[in-house]
C-alpha cells in the first residue's frame, strides 16, 4: 500500500495512508448481435454486463428449483437451463 510523509509537521515520522480506490464499473461482458451480420440490414447491437446477466439467470434458476419444490440435486441443470434459456430471449428479442 502506498503512504504519504507529512511534511512540515511535528510529527514528520508519522505516515498517513491513501485510501484505497473503489472497485471499477462492470464493463460489458458480452456483444450479441443477430447472425444476420452478412446481409444488407443494419446490425444491432446490445451490450449487457455480466453482472446484469448473471442476475438474469440467477432469477430464471431459482423460479426453476421452485417449480419443483427446491428438490435438491438439480442446481446445475437449473441453471445451464436458464442460461440457455435467458440467451435464447436474449437473440430473439434483437431478430425482428
Amino acid at each position: 500500500m502506498s503512504e504519504t510523509r507529512i511534511q512540515g509537521s511535528s510529527d514528520a515520522s508519522k505516515s498517513v495512508r491513501k485510501p484505497k480506490r473503489s472497485a471499477k464499473k462492470a464493463e460489458p461482458a458480452a456483444t450479441i448481435q443477430p447472425d444476420r451480420a452478412s446481409s444488407a440490414e443494419s446490425v444491432v447491437t446490445v451490450s449487457l454486463s455480466a453482472v446484469d446477466r448473471d442476475a438474469m439467470i440467477a432469477t430464471a434458476a431459482y423460479l426453476r428449483a421452485q417449480r419443483r419444490n427446491f428438490a435438491p440435486g438439480h442446481e446445475l441443470e437449473d441453471w445451464l437451463a436458464a442460461e440457455s434459456e435467458i440467451d435464447a430471449a436474449l437473440l430473439s428479442g434483437l431478430q425482428t
